[in-house]
């Protein structure tokens, strides 16, 4: 630690529509997988906590899910944690897309929200890369006669180079304050739950259109053992579910391809982050309006 640096530390929270690269982002500043990405909307589910350890701070990050209009008991439970997870934070990432050229509904409404809990806010807007600089000045001024943000970063979540400006401007607003986790944990994520992230995030990958967001994955079985060459392997068994019966017949696809490959990049993904061998083995099967069943929807509330 630095010489007279007072330790500080706080909770951050990542919010934003949908697909504005929220989780790609908590990746990158994390710089480890906690949170699934895809090019595709509605990715995260539940707010997923990544830790930062740093030399004068521990900066808990809450990765939420992206405000979109609800249209099941999911979607609604989805909000409700993105908007509730504000109560308990130090600081706001409020991420933008670059590519706008006023404060749409989605971001009004999250601006609302941050107006409220009269936060420290952080402006993110992401994918610079899309825009000239004459249209981000724009952009930036709009925003900023909103609402007094304590920065605006213009970046593109997925470069390395603005990982240290981010955490920089965080570590300056927090508060001196302890490591509330072990610094050598970067997520507070049980292994099984990193396991059901990492084949859903795989279909979402994998397959198309409506598919993705009607399936939950649940890991009914995760045992640490020894092969016969004394190497640590995990067994792990996971159901994929979904909505419809013809969904079914798109997850394992023809002669079970697609399943297998949900599998094995699955399994190659949990190898690397486990540090340890994986042997998955997968089912789909059919859960007619699991969306709007409470006692499954209850496991994507905030805790």
């Amino acid at each position: 630690m630095a010489e007279n640096a007072e330790f500080k530390s706080g909770f951050v929270a990542i919010i934003g529509r949908t697909n504005v690269g929220k989780s790609t982002l908590i990746n990158l500043l994390v710089g480890e997988k906690v949170a699934a990405t895809a090019n595709k909307v509605q990715t995260t589910r539940t707010a997923i906590k990544g830790i930062v350890n740093r030399e004068n701070s521990q900066i808990i990050f809450i990765d939420t899910p992206g405000i979109h209009k609800p249209k099941t008991k999911l979607n609604e439970t989805m909000i409700e944690t993105s908007f509730g997870v504000l109560e308990g934070i130090d600081i706001i990432l409020f991420v933008i897309e670059a590519t706008s050229t006023e404060i749409g509904r989605g971001d009004m409404k999250i601006l609302e929200k941050i107006k409220e809990s009269k936060k420290k806010t952080i402006l993110l807007i992401n994918k610079i890369d899309l825009v000239k600089k004459e249209k981000l000045l724009e952009l930036i001024d709009i925003y900023q006669k909103e609402y007094n943000f304590e920065a605006v970063i213009p970046i593109s979540s997925l470069k390395e180079k603005y990982k240290n400006v981010i955490l920089d401007e965080i570590e300056k607003n927090l508060k001196p304050g302890p490591a509330y986790y072990d610094i050598e944990e970067y997520t507070n994520q049980t292994l099984r739950q990193l396991a059901e992230e990492t084949i859903r995030e795989k279909a979402l990958k994998l397959l198309q259109d409506e598919v993705p967001h009607g399936i939950y994955i649940e890991v009914e079985k995760m045992k640490y053992r020894k092969n016969k060459k004394g190497e640590p392997l995990y067994d792990i068994e996971a159901t994929i579910y979904c909505l419809r019966k013809s969904h079914k017949g798109i997850i394992i696809g023809k002669n079970g391809e697609m399943l297998k490959n949900i599998g094995r990049l699955a399994r190659i993904d949990m190898e690397r982050n486990f540090d340890t061998k994986v042997n998955l083995k997968t089912w789909v099967k059919v859960k007619e309006d699991w969306q709007e069943d409470t006692s499954i929807v209850k496991r994507f509330k905030m805790e």
